[in-house]
Protein backbone atom coordinates (compact mmCIF):
# COMPACT_ATOMS: atom_id res chain seq x y z
CA UNK A 1 0.00 0.00 0.00
CA UNK A 2 2.90 2.40 0.69
CA UNK A 3 3.88 2.16 -3.00
CA UNK A 4 0.61 3.84 -4.01
CA UNK A 5 1.02 6.82 -6.38
CA UNK A 6 -1.76 9.38 -6.79
CA UNK A 7 -0.50 11.31 -9.83
CA UNK A 8 0.55 10.11 -13.25
CA UNK A 9 4.12 9.08 -13.89
CA UNK A 10 4.43 9.92 -17.58
CA UNK A 11 8.19 9.27 -17.70
CA UNK A 12 7.73 6.06 -19.76
CA UNK A 13 6.57 8.46 -22.51
CA UNK A 14 8.65 11.60 -21.89
CA UNK A 15 10.43 13.12 -18.89
CA UNK A 16 8.87 16.59 -19.29
CA UNK A 17 6.96 18.87 -21.68
CA UNK A 18 10.27 20.08 -23.09
CA UNK A 19 12.07 16.74 -23.20
CA UNK A 20 14.52 16.81 -26.17
CA UNK A 21 13.38 13.24 -26.91
CA UNK A 22 10.03 14.64 -28.14
CA UNK A 23 11.62 16.13 -31.26
CA UNK A 24 13.79 13.03 -31.73
CA UNK A 25 10.75 10.76 -31.51
CA UNK A 26 8.89 12.91 -34.04
CA UNK A 27 11.79 12.48 -36.47
CA UNK A 28 11.78 8.71 -35.87
CA UNK A 29 8.04 8.53 -36.64
CA UNK A 30 8.50 10.58 -39.81
CA UNK A 31 11.48 8.47 -40.93
CA UNK A 32 9.63 5.19 -40.27
CA UNK A 33 6.51 6.45 -42.08
CA UNK A 34 8.47 7.72 -45.08
CA UNK A 35 10.35 4.44 -45.21
CA UNK A 36 7.08 2.45 -45.26
CA UNK A 37 5.54 4.72 -47.92
CA UNK A 38 8.67 4.56 -50.07
CA UNK A 39 8.79 0.77 -49.81
CA UNK A 40 5.12 0.00 -50.54
CA UNK A 41 3.26 2.91 -52.17
CA UNK A 42 4.66 2.47 -55.67
CA UNK A 43 4.23 -1.31 -55.61
CA UNK A 44 1.27 -3.44 -56.60
CA UNK A 45 2.69 -6.92 -56.04
CA UNK A 46 1.42 -7.16 -52.44
CA UNK A 47 -2.11 -6.78 -53.83
CA UNK A 48 -1.63 -9.90 -55.97
CA UNK A 49 0.49 -12.26 -53.86
CA UNK A 50 -0.46 -13.47 -50.35
CA UNK A 51 3.23 -14.12 -49.61
CA UNK A 52 4.19 -10.50 -50.35
CA UNK A 53 1.05 -9.15 -48.62
CA UNK A 54 2.14 -11.01 -45.44
CA UNK A 55 5.48 -9.14 -45.59
CA UNK A 56 3.68 -5.81 -46.09
CA UNK A 57 1.33 -6.52 -43.17
CA UNK A 58 4.27 -7.44 -40.94
CA UNK A 59 5.87 -4.10 -41.81
CA UNK A 60 2.58 -2.32 -41.10
CA UNK A 61 2.21 -4.13 -37.75
CA UNK A 62 5.73 -3.08 -36.78
CA UNK A 63 5.00 0.53 -37.79
CA UNK A 64 1.75 0.53 -35.76
CA UNK A 65 3.52 -1.00 -32.76
CA UNK A 66 6.36 1.52 -32.45
CA UNK A 67 5.16 4.66 -34.29
CA UNK A 68 1.50 4.53 -35.29
CA UNK A 69 -1.20 7.14 -35.92
CA UNK A 70 -1.51 7.89 -32.23
CA UNK A 71 2.12 8.86 -31.88
CA UNK A 72 3.86 8.93 -28.51
CA UNK A 73 3.90 12.73 -28.61
CA UNK A 74 0.17 12.97 -29.31
CA UNK A 75 -0.61 10.56 -26.45
CA UNK A 76 1.66 12.38 -24.00
CA UNK A 77 0.21 15.84 -24.66
CA UNK A 78 -3.37 14.53 -24.62
CA UNK A 79 -2.67 13.29 -21.09
CA UNK A 80 -0.87 16.48 -20.04
CA UNK A 81 -3.65 18.73 -21.36
CA UNK A 82 -6.24 16.74 -19.40
CA UNK A 83 -4.20 17.51 -16.26
CA UNK A 84 -4.29 21.25 -17.00
CA UNK A 85 -6.76 22.40 -19.63
CA UNK A 86 -6.02 26.07 -18.93
CA UNK A 87 -2.35 25.97 -19.94
CA UNK A 88 -2.06 27.55 -23.42
CA UNK A 89 1.42 26.05 -23.92
CA UNK A 90 0.07 22.54 -23.43
CA UNK A 91 -2.80 23.26 -25.84
CA UNK A 92 -0.30 24.50 -28.43
CA UNK A 93 1.83 21.36 -27.96
CA UNK A 94 -1.24 19.13 -28.26
CA UNK A 95 -2.49 20.90 -31.41
CA UNK A 96 0.94 20.57 -32.98
CA UNK A 97 1.09 16.86 -32.08
CA UNK A 98 -2.43 16.21 -33.39
CA UNK A 99 -1.65 18.03 -36.64
CA UNK A 100 1.44 15.87 -37.07
CA UNK A 101 -0.57 12.68 -36.38
CA UNK A 102 -3.16 13.74 -38.99
CA UNK A 103 -0.41 14.22 -41.59
CA UNK A 104 0.99 10.76 -40.82
CA UNK A 105 -2.50 9.27 -41.06
CA UNK A 106 -3.00 10.81 -44.50
CA UNK A 107 0.41 9.56 -45.67
CA UNK A 108 -0.48 6.00 -44.62
CA UNK A 109 -4.08 6.01 -45.89
CA UNK A 110 -3.13 4.45 -49.24
CA UNK A 111 -2.22 1.11 -47.65
CA UNK A 112 -5.63 0.16 -46.23
CA UNK A 113 -7.48 1.74 -49.14
CA UNK A 114 -5.59 -0.33 -51.72
CA UNK A 115 -5.89 -3.59 -49.76
CA UNK A 116 -9.64 -2.99 -49.46
CA UNK A 117 -9.83 -2.76 -53.25
CA UNK A 118 -8.25 -6.21 -53.84
CA UNK A 119 -10.45 -8.03 -56.35
CA UNK A 120 -13.04 -10.40 -54.78
CA UNK A 121 -11.64 -13.49 -56.56
CA UNK A 122 -8.26 -12.89 -54.85
CA UNK A 123 -9.75 -12.10 -51.43
CA UNK A 124 -10.56 -15.74 -50.64
CA UNK A 125 -7.04 -16.80 -51.62
CA UNK A 126 -5.58 -14.21 -49.23
CA UNK A 127 -7.92 -15.07 -46.35
CA UNK A 128 -7.17 -18.81 -46.57
CA UNK A 129 -3.38 -18.32 -46.65
CA UNK A 130 -2.42 -19.62 -43.19
CA UNK A 131 0.57 -17.33 -42.48
CA UNK A 132 -1.82 -14.34 -42.84
CA UNK A 133 -4.10 -15.70 -40.05
CA UNK A 134 -3.01 -13.07 -37.44
CA UNK A 135 -4.34 -10.38 -39.81
CA UNK A 136 -7.34 -12.30 -41.16
CA UNK A 137 -10.08 -10.24 -39.55
CA UNK A 138 -8.30 -6.97 -40.31
CA UNK A 139 -8.50 -8.00 -43.99
CA UNK A 140 -12.09 -9.26 -43.71
CA UNK A 141 -13.22 -5.92 -42.30
CA UNK A 142 -11.39 -3.98 -45.03
CA UNK A 143 -12.98 -6.17 -47.71
CA UNK A 144 -16.46 -5.51 -46.24
CA UNK A 145 -15.75 -1.76 -46.22
CA UNK A 146 -14.45 -1.81 -49.80
CA UNK A 147 -17.93 -1.75 -51.27
CA UNK A 148 -18.41 1.73 -49.77
CA UNK A 149 -14.97 3.22 -50.43
CA UNK A 150 -14.28 5.74 -53.20
CA UNK A 151 -11.05 6.44 -55.08
CA UNK A 152 -8.02 7.82 -53.18
CA UNK A 153 -8.50 11.42 -54.44
CA UNK A 154 -12.24 11.26 -53.64
CA UNK A 155 -11.55 9.92 -50.15
CA UNK A 156 -9.13 12.79 -49.58
CA UNK A 157 -11.79 15.31 -50.67
CA UNK A 158 -14.36 13.79 -48.29
CA UNK A 159 -11.85 13.88 -45.42
CA UNK A 160 -11.07 17.54 -46.04
CA UNK A 161 -14.74 18.44 -46.58
CA UNK A 162 -15.58 16.81 -43.25
CA UNK A 163 -13.87 19.64 -41.39
CA UNK A 164 -16.00 22.43 -42.86
CA UNK A 165 -19.21 20.48 -43.47
CA UNK A 166 -19.36 18.68 -40.13
CA UNK A 167 -16.68 19.28 -37.50
CA UNK A 168 -16.76 23.09 -37.56
CA UNK A 169 -20.56 23.19 -37.28
CA UNK A 170 -20.49 20.86 -34.26
CA UNK A 171 -17.62 22.76 -32.61
CA UNK A 172 -19.52 26.02 -33.08
CA UNK A 173 -22.67 24.85 -31.25
CA UNK A 174 -20.64 23.13 -28.53
CA UNK A 175 -18.49 26.24 -28.15
CA UNK A 176 -21.54 28.48 -27.69
CA UNK A 177 -22.95 26.18 -25.00
CA UNK A 178 -19.73 25.74 -23.02
CA UNK A 179 -19.28 29.52 -22.75
CA UNK A 180 -22.68 29.96 -21.11
CA UNK A 181 -23.11 30.69 -17.40
CA UNK A 182 -26.24 31.23 -15.29
CA UNK A 183 -27.27 32.61 -11.89
CA UNK A 184 -28.74 29.68 -9.96
CA UNK A 185 -29.03 28.26 -6.43
CA UNK A 186 -26.58 25.73 -5.00
CA UNK A 187 -27.44 22.65 -2.90
CA UNK A 188 -27.77 24.86 0.21
CA UNK A 189 -30.08 27.28 -1.60
CA UNK A 190 -27.47 30.05 -1.86
CA UNK A 191 -27.11 32.14 -5.02
CA UNK A 192 -24.22 31.07 -7.21
CA UNK A 193 -23.00 31.16 -10.81
CA UNK A 194 -22.64 27.85 -12.67
CA UNK A 195 -21.44 27.05 -16.17
CA UNK A 196 -23.59 25.11 -18.63
CA UNK A 197 -21.98 21.72 -17.88
CA UNK A 198 -22.46 22.12 -14.11
CA UNK A 199 -26.18 22.77 -14.58
CA UNK A 200 -26.75 19.12 -15.58
CA UNK A 201 -25.41 17.95 -12.20
CA UNK A 202 -27.43 20.56 -10.31
CA UNK A 203 -30.65 19.34 -11.97
CA UNK A 204 -30.19 16.07 -10.02
CA UNK A 205 -30.09 17.92 -6.68
CA UNK A 206 -32.31 16.79 -3.78
CA UNK A 207 -33.07 20.50 -3.25
CA UNK A 208 -36.15 21.10 -5.45
CA UNK A 209 -35.65 24.88 -5.68
CA UNK A 210 -32.04 24.36 -6.76
CA UNK A 211 -32.85 21.78 -9.44
CA UNK A 212 -35.84 23.73 -10.79
CA UNK A 213 -33.78 26.93 -11.04
CA UNK A 214 -31.00 24.99 -12.81
CA UNK A 215 -33.52 23.50 -15.28
CA UNK A 216 -34.98 26.94 -15.98
CA UNK A 217 -31.49 28.29 -16.76
CA UNK A 218 -30.62 25.20 -18.83
CA UNK A 219 -33.77 25.57 -20.94
CA UNK A 220 -33.18 29.32 -21.41
CA UNK A 221 -29.67 28.66 -22.75
CA UNK A 222 -30.89 25.96 -25.15
CA UNK A 223 -33.67 28.21 -26.44
CA UNK A 224 -31.15 31.02 -26.99
CA UNK A 225 -29.13 28.77 -29.32
CA UNK A 226 -32.05 26.88 -30.91
CA UNK A 227 -32.08 28.80 -34.22
CA UNK A 228 -28.36 28.22 -34.77
CA UNK A 229 -28.69 24.57 -33.71
CA UNK A 230 -31.52 24.07 -36.21
CA UNK A 231 -29.21 25.10 -39.06
CA UNK A 232 -26.27 23.16 -37.61
CA UNK A 233 -28.18 19.87 -37.30
CA UNK A 234 -29.77 20.21 -40.75
CA UNK A 235 -26.33 20.91 -42.25
CA UNK A 236 -24.49 17.97 -40.68
CA UNK A 237 -27.40 15.62 -41.44
CA UNK A 238 -27.51 16.81 -45.07
CA UNK A 239 -23.74 16.32 -45.29
CA UNK A 240 -24.20 12.75 -44.04
CA UNK A 241 -26.99 12.16 -46.60
CA UNK A 242 -24.63 13.29 -49.39
CA UNK A 243 -21.81 11.07 -48.09
CA UNK A 244 -24.15 8.08 -47.74
CA UNK A 245 -25.38 8.52 -51.31
CA UNK A 246 -21.84 8.84 -52.67
CA UNK A 247 -20.78 5.68 -50.84
CA UNK A 248 -23.95 3.72 -51.59
CA UNK A 249 -25.22 3.14 -48.04
CA UNK A 250 -28.84 1.99 -48.17
CA UNK A 251 -29.87 3.20 -44.70
CA UNK A 252 -28.71 6.06 -42.42
CA UNK A 253 -27.15 3.81 -39.75
CA UNK A 254 -25.32 1.47 -42.15
CA UNK A 255 -22.06 3.45 -42.09
CA UNK A 256 -22.00 3.19 -38.28
CA UNK A 257 -22.47 -0.58 -38.41
CA UNK A 258 -19.75 -1.04 -41.05
CA UNK A 259 -17.35 1.24 -39.16
CA UNK A 260 -18.01 -0.55 -35.86
CA UNK A 261 -17.62 -4.02 -37.40
CA UNK A 262 -21.10 -4.97 -36.21
CA UNK A 263 -23.79 -6.66 -38.27
CA UNK A 264 -26.96 -4.64 -38.91
CA UNK A 265 -29.02 -7.66 -37.78
CA UNK A 266 -27.35 -7.45 -34.34
CA UNK A 267 -28.18 -3.76 -33.84
CA UNK A 268 -31.71 -4.29 -35.16
CA UNK A 269 -32.26 -7.20 -32.75
CA UNK A 270 -31.00 -5.04 -29.86
CA UNK A 271 -33.00 -1.88 -30.61
CA UNK A 272 -36.25 -3.70 -31.44
CA UNK A 273 -36.06 -5.88 -28.32
CA UNK A 274 -35.31 -2.96 -26.00
CA UNK A 275 -38.08 -0.85 -27.58
CA UNK A 276 -40.52 -3.72 -27.04
CA UNK A 277 -39.68 -3.58 -23.31
CA UNK A 278 -40.20 0.16 -22.77
CA UNK A 279 -42.74 -0.86 -20.10
CA UNK A 280 -39.75 -1.38 -17.74
CA UNK A 281 -38.65 2.30 -17.61
CA UNK A 282 -42.30 3.42 -17.45
CA UNK A 283 -42.76 1.22 -14.38
CA UNK A 284 -39.56 2.57 -12.86
CA UNK A 285 -40.59 6.22 -13.26
CA UNK A 286 -43.94 5.40 -11.62
CA UNK A 287 -41.98 4.05 -8.63
CA UNK A 288 -39.65 7.06 -8.53
CA UNK A 289 -42.53 9.55 -8.64
CA UNK A 290 -44.07 7.74 -5.65
CA UNK A 291 -40.76 7.77 -3.76
CA UNK A 292 -40.40 11.52 -4.35
CA UNK A 293 -44.07 12.06 -3.38
CA UNK A 294 -45.01 13.78 -6.65
CA UNK A 295 -47.81 12.86 -9.11
CA UNK A 296 -45.34 13.19 -12.02
CA UNK A 297 -41.63 13.84 -12.42
CA UNK A 298 -40.68 16.95 -14.36
CA UNK A 299 -38.53 16.08 -17.38
CA UNK A 300 -35.34 17.23 -15.60
CA UNK A 301 -36.18 15.24 -12.44
CA UNK A 302 -35.75 11.75 -13.91
CA UNK A 303 -32.34 11.27 -12.31
CA UNK A 304 -32.87 13.21 -9.08
CA UNK A 305 -30.78 11.67 -6.30
CA UNK A 306 -32.80 9.66 -3.82
CA UNK A 307 -31.91 9.08 -0.18
CA UNK A 308 -28.74 9.93 1.68
CA UNK A 309 -25.31 8.33 1.46
CA UNK A 310 -23.44 9.59 4.50
CA UNK A 311 -20.45 7.24 4.35
CA UNK A 312 -17.27 8.65 2.86
CA UNK A 313 -14.95 6.40 0.86
CA UNK A 314 -11.34 7.51 0.76
CA UNK A 315 -9.11 6.45 -2.10
CA UNK A 316 -6.94 4.05 -0.08
CA UNK A 317 -9.99 2.21 1.30
CA UNK A 318 -11.45 1.98 -2.20
CA UNK A 319 -8.24 0.47 -3.56
CA UNK A 320 -8.68 -2.28 -0.95
CA UNK A 321 -12.31 -2.83 -2.00
CA UNK A 322 -11.42 -3.11 -5.70
CA UNK A 323 -8.42 -5.36 -5.00
CA UNK A 324 -10.67 -7.73 -3.05
CA UNK A 325 -13.52 -7.78 -5.61
CA UNK A 326 -11.22 -8.13 -8.62
CA UNK A 327 -9.14 -10.79 -6.86
CA UNK A 328 -12.25 -12.82 -6.03
CA UNK A 329 -13.19 -12.80 -9.72
CA UNK A 330 -9.69 -13.72 -10.89
CA UNK A 331 -6.22 -13.11 -9.34
CA UNK A 332 -4.93 -11.69 -12.64
CA UNK A 333 -7.49 -8.85 -12.47
CA UNK A 334 -6.16 -7.80 -9.05
CA UNK A 335 -2.57 -8.12 -10.27
CA UNK A 336 -3.16 -5.77 -13.22
CA UNK A 337 -5.09 -3.35 -10.99
CA UNK A 338 -2.26 -3.22 -8.44
CA UNK A 339 0.19 -2.22 -11.18
CA UNK A 340 -2.08 0.70 -12.13
CA UNK A 341 -2.11 1.87 -8.51
CA UNK A 342 1.60 1.43 -7.82
CA UNK A 343 3.10 2.51 -11.15
CA UNK A 344 1.59 6.02 -11.30
CA UNK A 345 -1.00 5.21 -13.94
CA UNK A 346 -3.94 6.80 -12.10
CA UNK A 347 -4.30 10.57 -11.62
CA UNK A 348 -6.59 10.58 -8.59
CA UNK A 349 -7.61 13.97 -7.18
CA UNK A 350 -9.31 17.05 -8.69
CA UNK A 351 -7.36 20.25 -9.18
CA UNK A 352 -7.90 23.54 -10.97
CA UNK A 353 -7.83 23.15 -14.75
CA UNK A 354 -8.01 19.35 -14.67
CA UNK A 355 -10.49 17.53 -16.94
CA UNK A 356 -13.67 17.23 -14.89
CA UNK A 357 -14.79 13.65 -15.63
CA UNK A 358 -13.05 10.28 -15.65
CA UNK A 359 -11.48 8.16 -18.37
CA UNK A 360 -9.09 5.34 -19.16
CA UNK A 361 -7.03 5.57 -22.33
CA UNK A 362 -4.17 4.02 -24.24
CA UNK A 363 -1.66 5.05 -26.90
CA UNK A 364 0.40 2.53 -28.83
CA UNK A 365 0.50 -1.13 -27.82
CA UNK A 366 3.95 -0.55 -26.24
CA UNK A 367 2.74 2.32 -24.02
CA UNK A 368 1.30 2.16 -20.49
CA UNK A 369 -2.47 2.58 -20.09
CA UNK A 370 -3.49 5.60 -17.97
CA UNK A 371 -6.67 6.45 -16.06
CA UNK A 372 -7.94 9.80 -14.76
CA UNK A 373 -10.30 10.27 -11.79
CA UNK A 374 -11.60 13.22 -9.77
CA UNK A 375 -11.85 11.71 -6.29
CA UNK A 376 -14.21 13.39 -3.79
CA UNK A 377 -14.74 10.51 -1.30
CA UNK A 378 -18.25 9.74 -2.61
CA UNK A 379 -19.63 6.27 -3.17
CA UNK A 380 -20.07 7.09 -6.83
CA UNK A 381 -16.29 7.63 -7.04
CA UNK A 382 -15.80 3.98 -6.05
CA UNK A 383 -18.09 2.82 -8.87
CA UNK A 384 -16.46 5.17 -11.40
CA UNK A 385 -13.06 3.83 -10.29
CA UNK A 386 -14.24 0.24 -10.88
CA UNK A 387 -15.69 1.25 -14.27
CA UNK A 388 -12.45 2.84 -15.50
CA UNK A 389 -10.35 -0.04 -14.17
CA UNK A 390 -12.60 -2.41 -16.12
CA UNK A 391 -11.49 -0.57 -19.25
CA UNK A 392 -7.87 -0.67 -18.05
CA UNK A 393 -7.90 -4.42 -17.36
CA UNK A 394 -9.51 -4.99 -20.78
CA UNK A 395 -6.80 -2.96 -22.56
CA UNK A 396 -4.03 -4.83 -20.73
CA UNK A 397 -5.47 -8.24 -21.70
CA UNK A 398 -5.68 -7.16 -25.35
CA UNK A 399 -2.13 -5.80 -25.20
CA UNK A 400 -0.85 -9.15 -23.92
CA UNK A 401 -2.74 -11.33 -26.44
CA UNK A 402 -2.87 -9.40 -29.72
CA UNK A 403 -0.63 -7.83 -32.33
CA UNK A 404 -0.80 -4.06 -32.87
CA UNK A 405 -3.21 -4.41 -35.83
CA UNK A 406 -5.78 -6.08 -33.52
CA UNK A 407 -5.07 -3.78 -30.55
CA UNK A 408 -8.22 -1.96 -29.46
CA UNK A 409 -11.85 -2.72 -28.73
CA UNK A 410 -15.02 -2.67 -30.82
CA UNK A 411 -17.44 0.19 -30.16
CA UNK A 412 -20.21 -2.39 -29.71
CA UNK A 413 -18.43 -4.10 -26.81
CA UNK A 414 -16.14 -1.43 -25.38
CA UNK A 415 -18.44 -0.84 -22.36
CA UNK A 416 -18.71 -4.54 -21.45
CA UNK A 417 -15.61 -4.86 -19.25
CA UNK A 418 -16.19 -1.51 -17.53
CA UNK A 419 -19.79 -2.24 -16.49
CA UNK A 420 -18.86 -5.84 -15.61
CA UNK A 421 -16.33 -4.68 -12.99
CA UNK A 422 -18.51 -1.80 -11.80
CA UNK A 423 -21.49 -4.08 -11.13
CA UNK A 424 -19.47 -6.61 -9.13
CA UNK A 425 -18.12 -3.77 -6.95
CA UNK A 426 -21.66 -2.43 -6.42
CA UNK A 427 -22.78 -5.94 -5.43
CA UNK A 428 -20.00 -6.03 -2.83
CA UNK A 429 -21.13 -2.66 -1.41
CA UNK A 430 -24.75 -3.85 -1.27
CA UNK A 431 -23.70 -6.85 0.87
CA UNK A 432 -22.73 -4.58 3.77
CA UNK A 433 -25.44 -1.92 3.32
CA UNK A 434 -28.43 -1.57 5.67
CA UNK A 435 -31.86 -1.54 4.01
CA UNK A 436 -32.14 2.27 3.79
CA UNK A 437 -28.75 2.53 2.06
CA UNK A 438 -29.58 -0.48 -0.08
CA UNK A 439 -32.71 1.25 -1.43
CA UNK A 440 -30.66 4.37 -2.22
CA UNK A 441 -28.05 2.27 -4.05
CA UNK A 442 -30.66 0.33 -6.01
CA UNK A 443 -32.34 3.57 -7.16
CA UNK A 444 -28.94 4.97 -8.15
CA UNK A 445 -28.24 1.78 -10.13
CA UNK A 446 -31.64 1.82 -11.85
CA UNK A 447 -31.22 5.50 -12.78
CA UNK A 448 -28.01 4.51 -14.54
CA UNK A 449 -29.40 1.38 -16.22
CA UNK A 450 -32.57 3.08 -17.49
CA UNK A 451 -30.44 5.90 -18.95
CA UNK A 452 -27.83 3.54 -20.42
CA UNK A 453 -30.20 1.04 -22.01
CA UNK A 454 -33.65 2.49 -22.63
CA UNK A 455 -32.85 6.19 -23.08
CA UNK A 456 -30.03 5.42 -25.52
CA UNK A 457 -32.27 3.16 -27.62
CA UNK A 458 -34.97 5.87 -27.60
CA UNK A 459 -32.21 8.23 -28.83
CA UNK A 460 -31.38 5.73 -31.58
CA UNK A 461 -35.04 5.53 -32.64
CA UNK A 462 -35.23 9.35 -32.65
CA UNK A 463 -32.11 9.59 -34.82
CA UNK A 464 -33.53 7.04 -37.26
CA UNK A 465 -36.80 8.93 -37.75
CA UNK A 466 -35.01 12.29 -37.85
CA UNK A 467 -32.70 11.18 -40.69
CA UNK A 468 -35.67 9.61 -42.53
CA UNK A 469 -37.87 12.72 -42.29
CA UNK A 470 -35.06 15.11 -43.16
CA UNK A 471 -34.21 13.06 -46.26
CA UNK A 472 -37.87 13.14 -47.29
CA UNK A 473 -38.50 16.86 -46.63
CA UNK A 474 -35.04 18.36 -47.24
CA UNK A 475 -35.14 20.53 -44.09
CA UNK A 476 -36.73 20.35 -40.62
CA UNK A 477 -37.51 23.33 -38.38
CA UNK A 478 -36.50 23.34 -34.71
CA UNK A 479 -40.20 22.90 -33.85
CA UNK A 480 -40.40 19.75 -36.00
CA UNK A 481 -37.17 18.37 -34.52
CA UNK A 482 -38.43 19.15 -30.99
CA UNK A 483 -41.78 17.47 -31.60
CA UNK A 484 -40.03 14.34 -32.86
CA UNK A 485 -37.65 14.37 -29.88
CA UNK A 486 -40.47 14.61 -27.33
CA UNK A 487 -42.37 11.82 -29.09
CA UNK A 488 -39.45 9.42 -28.67
CA UNK A 489 -38.64 10.51 -25.11
CA UNK A 490 -42.29 9.98 -24.10
CA UNK A 491 -42.19 6.52 -25.74
CA UNK A 492 -39.89 5.18 -23.00
CA UNK A 493 -40.66 7.56 -20.10
CA UNK A 494 -44.42 7.05 -20.10
CA UNK A 495 -47.13 8.94 -18.18
CA UNK A 496 -45.15 9.56 -14.97
CA UNK A 497 -42.62 11.91 -16.59
CA UNK A 498 -43.76 15.23 -18.05
CA UNK A 499 -42.48 16.33 -21.43
CA UNK A 500 -42.03 19.72 -19.75
CA UNK A 501 -41.87 23.02 -21.62
CA UNK A 502 -38.27 23.47 -22.76
CA UNK A 503 -37.53 19.74 -23.02
CA UNK A 504 -38.31 19.91 -26.75
CA UNK A 505 -34.89 21.57 -27.15
CA UNK A 506 -32.81 19.01 -25.24
CA UNK A 507 -31.60 17.45 -28.52
CA UNK A 508 -29.41 20.55 -28.88
CA UNK A 509 -26.90 19.54 -26.21
CA UNK A 510 -26.72 15.79 -27.03
CA UNK A 511 -23.39 15.56 -28.83
CA UNK A 512 -23.92 11.95 -29.84
CA UNK A 513 -26.57 12.93 -32.37
CA UNK A 514 -23.74 14.54 -34.34
CA UNK A 515 -21.70 11.28 -34.21
CA UNK A 516 -24.49 9.34 -35.86
CA UNK A 517 -25.99 6.24 -34.24
CA UNK A 518 -23.21 5.79 -31.67
CA UNK A 519 -25.70 5.46 -28.81
CA UNK A 520 -26.62 1.78 -29.39
CA UNK A 521 -23.19 0.83 -28.00
CA UNK A 522 -24.10 1.92 -24.45
CA UNK A 523 -27.11 -0.41 -24.42
CA UNK A 524 -25.27 -3.32 -26.08
CA UNK A 525 -22.30 -3.00 -23.72
CA UNK A 526 -24.37 -3.09 -20.53
CA UNK A 527 -26.69 -5.90 -21.66
CA UNK A 528 -23.79 -8.11 -22.81
CA UNK A 529 -22.06 -7.36 -19.50
CA UNK A 530 -25.18 -8.48 -17.60
CA UNK A 531 -25.17 -11.77 -19.50
CA UNK A 532 -21.52 -12.39 -18.60
CA UNK A 533 -22.17 -11.47 -14.95
CA UNK A 534 -25.07 -13.91 -14.81
CA UNK A 535 -22.92 -16.71 -16.26
CA UNK A 536 -20.09 -16.05 -13.76
CA UNK A 537 -22.53 -16.08 -10.83
CA UNK A 538 -23.88 -19.46 -11.99
CA UNK A 539 -20.41 -20.92 -12.57
CA UNK A 540 -17.25 -19.15 -11.38
CA UNK A 541 -15.22 -21.10 -13.97
CA UNK A 542 -16.93 -19.05 -16.70
CA UNK A 543 -14.44 -16.30 -15.84
CA UNK A 544 -12.03 -18.14 -18.17
CA UNK A 545 -14.42 -17.34 -21.04
CA UNK A 546 -14.66 -13.72 -19.87
CA UNK A 547 -10.86 -13.49 -20.05
CA UNK A 548 -11.00 -14.84 -23.62
CA UNK A 549 -13.37 -12.01 -24.50
CA UNK A 550 -11.15 -9.45 -22.73
CA UNK A 551 -8.18 -10.69 -24.78
CA UNK A 552 -9.89 -10.71 -28.18
CA UNK A 553 -9.45 -7.04 -29.11
CA UNK A 554 -10.45 -6.51 -32.74
CA UNK A 555 -9.18 -9.94 -33.86
CA UNK A 556 -12.73 -10.89 -34.87
CA UNK A 557 -16.17 -9.29 -35.15
CA UNK A 558 -18.15 -8.89 -31.89
CA UNK A 559 -20.69 -11.39 -33.25
CA UNK A 560 -18.01 -14.09 -33.72
CA UNK A 561 -16.19 -13.27 -30.46
CA UNK A 562 -19.40 -13.78 -28.48
CA UNK A 563 -20.37 -16.85 -30.51
CA UNK A 564 -17.18 -18.46 -29.20
CA UNK A 565 -18.49 -17.82 -25.67
CA UNK A 566 -21.80 -19.47 -26.56
CA UNK A 567 -23.60 -16.12 -26.89
CA UNK A 568 -25.67 -15.31 -29.99
CA UNK A 569 -26.07 -11.52 -30.09
CA UNK A 570 -28.28 -11.74 -33.21
CA UNK A 571 -30.94 -13.54 -31.14
CA UNK A 572 -33.54 -11.33 -29.46
CA UNK A 573 -33.84 -13.86 -26.59
CA UNK A 574 -30.24 -13.01 -25.63
CA UNK A 575 -31.14 -9.33 -25.23
CA UNK A 576 -34.33 -10.29 -23.39
CA UNK A 577 -32.23 -12.19 -20.87
CA UNK A 578 -30.33 -9.00 -20.00
CA UNK A 579 -33.54 -6.98 -19.85
CA UNK A 580 -35.12 -9.50 -17.48
CA UNK A 581 -32.21 -8.84 -15.10
CA UNK A 582 -33.09 -5.12 -15.11
CA UNK A 583 -36.72 -6.07 -14.46
CA UNK A 584 -35.67 -8.32 -11.55
CA UNK A 585 -33.67 -5.44 -10.08
CA UNK A 586 -36.73 -3.19 -10.39
CA UNK A 587 -38.97 -5.78 -8.68
CA UNK A 588 -36.47 -6.11 -5.82
CA UNK A 589 -36.42 -2.31 -5.44
CA UNK A 590 -40.24 -2.06 -5.44
CA UNK A 591 -40.50 -4.75 -2.74
CA UNK A 592 -37.88 -3.04 -0.58
CA UNK A 593 -39.62 0.35 -0.95
CA UNK A 594 -42.91 -1.24 0.18
CA UNK A 595 -41.19 -3.02 3.08
CA UNK A 596 -39.64 0.26 4.27
CA UNK A 597 -43.05 1.99 3.86
CA UNK A 598 -41.60 4.48 1.35
CA UNK A 599 -44.54 3.97 -1.02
Amino acid sequence: MNKMKITWDLSPLFKSDNDPKIEKQRKRVLTATNSFVKKWKSRGDYLLSPVILKKALDDYENWLRFYGFNSQEDYYFHLRTSQDQNDPNLKAHENKATEFSKKIENDMEFFKLRIAKIKPKLQKKFLTYKPIAPYKHFLEHLFIKSKYLLSEPEEKILNLKGITSHANWVKMTQGFLTKEEANVLDEEGKKTVKNFTDLTGLMRSRNKKARDKAAEAFNTILYKHSDVSEHELNSVFLNKKINDELRGFDRPDKSRHIGDDIETEVVDALTKTVTKHFDIPKRYYKLKAKLLKVPKLAYHERNVEYGEIDKKYNYEESVDILTKVFGNLDPEFAEIFTKFVNEGRIDVYPKKGKYSGAFCTYGLIIHPTYSLLNWTDKLNDVLTFAHEMGHGINFEFVKKAQNSVNFGTSTASTEVASTFMEDFVLEHLLETADEELKLTLLIMKLDEEISTIFRQVAFYNFEWELHKKLREKGYLSKAEIGELFQKHMASYMGPFVEQSEGSQNWWIHVQHFRYFFYVYSYASGLLISKSLQSSVKKDSKFIVKVKEFLSAGTSDSPKNIFNKLGIDITDKTFWEKGLSEVEDLLSETEKLAIKLKKI
